[in-house]
C-alpha cells in the first residue's frame, strides 16, 4: 500500500466509482440545495440521501434513519470482512434563515456522500481479499446553530473511528486564484461560546411615569458599549459578535424584558474560557448600573479544530498528483477566510479529524446571497467531486496502511 503504485491503483478505481455515480450525486446536490432547511428540520434532506442508499442495499449499504436519536441524522455504513479499521464522512446539510445554502452545505453533503461511496467501493474492489475495514457516512444536521455533531458524538457515533472527514466551501481566493482547495490545517476554526441573554427589569408608562420602570433596554445599551469597549483589549484571533432579538414592544413602554444573542470566539477552547467570563462581566455589569436581572441561555459550545497533520498532508500531496491544486492551508492567502466556528472541531478532539477547504466562484462570501448561487452551480459540484476524489483516496490509506494510520493516532495524542 506504501508505493506510488498502489496509490495510483486506488486513484482510478476511485475516479471510477465517482463517475459511476456523478448523475446520482448531481440529482442529491440540487434536491439539498433547491430546498434549503434549517437546523434539525432538514427532513428532506434526511430522505432523500436515504433513499439513495435504500437503492444500493443490493451492494451492501445499510441504512439507518434518525440516527443516534436525532431525528435528521442518519448513518449509513459499509463493513467488509472482520475486524479492521473505520473511517467515516460527515454530511452537512442544514441552511440559514432567509439565504438558503449560503454556507454551501449542499456541496459539503454532496463530497462526503460522493468520498464515502469511492472509499468503500475502492476498498472492495482492491483490497476485498485481503483485510476487514468499514466506511460510514453520518448525517449531521444543525451546523449552523444547535450543535448536531455533539449530539452524535454523545450518542456514540464516532466509537471506533480512526478518521473522520469532510470539507467546506469557500470564495476563490483573490491571491491565488486557481488553488481548488487547501487542507486547512492550522487555525482557522475557533473555539465558539453562544449564549443568550436576557434581561428583566419593571415596565411603567414611558412619558407619564418612567421613573416607576425599570428599563431593560438600557441594559441591552449599556452591554453593548461594554463589549465593544472590550474589543479593543482583545487577541486579534477573538471574535464577539451579536444582534439584539428582542427590544421591547412599544415606544410608550417602558421594556420590561429584551434578550441579545452573541457569539464569543477565540483560537482554542483553553483561551476560550477567560474570554467569555470577561463577556459575562459586561453583560453583569449593565444589569448592575441598570437594577435588571440577567440570566443565561447556553447553546452548543463548539472548540476549535484540532488537526491531524499526516491526515492533512496526505490529502494534500494526494489532490496535487491527481493535478487539483492544493495548498497545505490558506490561511495568510489574499483573500482567505478564517475566524468561523464548526462542531467537526468538538468530533476532532474525539477521533482523528480533517475540515479541508475548497474554493468556488461567486460573487460574496459566506453567508450572503451570492455564496447561496455559486453554492448551486453545477461548476462548484464538480469541484466537490474533485475534493471527495483526495479524501476517499486518504480514507483508503488509512484503511490499508498500518503505518499511515499509526502515524496518524501519534499525531492525535498529542497535547493540543
Amino acid at each position: 500500500m506504501q508505493s506510488v503504485q498502489d496509490q495510483q491503483d486506488i486513484i482510478q478505481k476511485v475516479r471510477e466509482v465517482l463517475d459511476k455515480y456523478e448523475a446520482r450525486l448531481g440529482e442529491i446536490n440540487q434536491k439539498i440545495w433547491s430546498k434549503p432547511e434549517l437546523a434539525f428540520e432538514e427532513h428532506s434532506a434526511h430522505d432523500n440521501i436515504c433513499a439513495l442508499f435504500d437503492s444500493l442495499a443490493d451492494e451492501g449499504y445499510v441504512v439507518k434513519r434518525h440516527a443516534y436519536g436525532v431525528e435528521t441524522a442518519l448513518e449509513i455504513s459499509y463493513t467488509h470482512g472482520k475486524g479492521g479499521r473505520v473511517v467515516a464522512f460527515n454530511a452537512e446539510y442544514d441552511a440559514l434563515p432567509g439565504i438558503g445554502h449560503a454556507c454551501g452545505h449542499n456541496l459539503i453533503a454532496t463530497s462526503s456522500i460522493a468520498s464515502f461511496l469511492a472509499t468503500a467501493e475502492a476498498m472492495k474492489a482492491l483490497y476485498s481479499d485481503k483485510i476487514g475495514f468499514s466506511a460510514r457516512l453520518l448525517g449531521t444536521p444543525a451546523e449552523e446553530g444547535g450543535g448536531g455533531k455533539l449530539h452524535l458524538i454523545d450518542g456514540g457515533a464516532y466509537k471506533g473511528v480512526d478518521a473522520c472527514f469532510m470539507v467546506h466551501p469557500f470564495p476563490v481566493l483573490s491571491g491565488a486564484p486557481d488553488l481548488l482547495s487547501s487542507s486547512s490545517c492550522t487555525g482557522q476554526y475557533l473555539a465558539n461560546d453562544k449564549v443568550e441573554v436576557t434581561f428583566t427589569g419593571k415596565p411603567a408608562h414611558a412619558s407619564a411615569a418612567p421613573w416607576e420602570g425599570i428599563n431593560a433596554l438600557d441594559a441591552v445599551v449599556a452591554a453593548y458599549v461594554n463589549i465593544s469597549m472590550l474589543r479593543q483589549q482583545i487577541l486579534p484571533t477573538q471574535k464577539i459578535h451579536g444582534v439584539v432579538l428582542r427590544g421591547g414592544e412599544r415606544p410608550n413602554v417602558i421594556p420590561a424584558s429584551t434578550t441579545v444573542d452573541y457569539y464569543i470566539r477565540s483560537e482554542t477552547k483553553k483561551t476560550l474560557k477567560p474570554l467569555t467570563e470577561r463577556v459575562l462581566k459586561c453583560f453583569e455589569a449593565a444589569a448592575m448600573a441598570t437594577g435588571c436581572t440577567v440570566e443565561y441561555k447556553w447553546d452548543a459550545a463548539y472548540t476549535d479544530m484540532k488537526n491531524n497533520r499526516p491526515i492533512c498532508d496526505s490529502y494534500t500531496s494526494a489532490m496535487n498528483v491527481m493535478g487539483y491544486s492544493t495548498i497545505l492551508d490558506a490561511v495568510g492567502q489574499e483573500g482567505g477566510l478564517s475566524g468561523g466556528s464548526t462542531d467537526m472541531g468538538n468530533v476532532s478532539y474525539e477521533v482523528p479529524g480533517f475540515h479541508g477547504g475548497f474554493y468556488i466562484h461567486t460573487e460574496g462570501v459566506n453567508h450572503t446571497p451570492h455564496f447561496t448561487a455559486g453554492a448551486g452551480s453545477e461548476e462548484s459540484f464538480k469541484r466537490s467531486l474533485y475534493c471527495a476524489a483526495g479524501m476517499a483516496v486518504v480514507g483508503c490509506r488509512v484503511l490499508a496502511d498500518d503505518g499511515f494510520a499509526k502515524a496518524i493516532k501519534a499525531d492525535f495524542e498529542k497535547d493540543p
